[in-house]
């Protein structure tokens, strides 16, 4: 009964809620209702068939490795800005401070460019 009356860790719940945003943002739902395969292919043009990780010209439909790997980088740019909220603790000491904002800084870049060109890959011509 005492397991009952304990509250769960903070930390617990922030990976409760990581975990969640990362496979929502990964659309597991539509992965499980659509059951899209996991890498799509497409034909050169000497004939032989490439794999392809992103499905070109179609906003509504993904692979299942598009979406986990566009979840991973939303997730990455959302532990950068949570990083750098840890910043504005008054007793994180200078060097700490400077370096909680140069990898939260690295992490929401990172995310960023890498989202964009994920964007590229998925409507070529569309951020031009």
């Amino acid at each position: 009964m005492s397991f009952l009356t304990q509250r769960p860790s903070p930390m617990f719940i922030f990976s409760l809620v990581l975990v969640s945003y990362f496979l929502v943002c990964a659309g597991i739902i539509y992965d499980v209702i659509v059951e899209p395969p996991s890498i799509g292919s497409t034909v050169d043009e000497y004939g032989h068939s490439r794999p392809v990780a992103f499905m070109p010209y179609r906003v509504n439909a993904q692979y299942i490795i598009e979406g986990l790997a566009a979840s991973f980088f939303f997730t990455v740019g959302g532990l950068g800005f949570i990083i750098l909220d840890q910043t504005h603790n008054p007793t994180t000491p200078k060097f700490s401070r400077i370096f909680l904002i140069s990898i939260g800084f690295l992490c929401v870049t990172i995310s960023f460019i890498v989202t964009y060109i994920f964007m590229k890959m998925k409507l070529p011509g569309y951020l031009q």
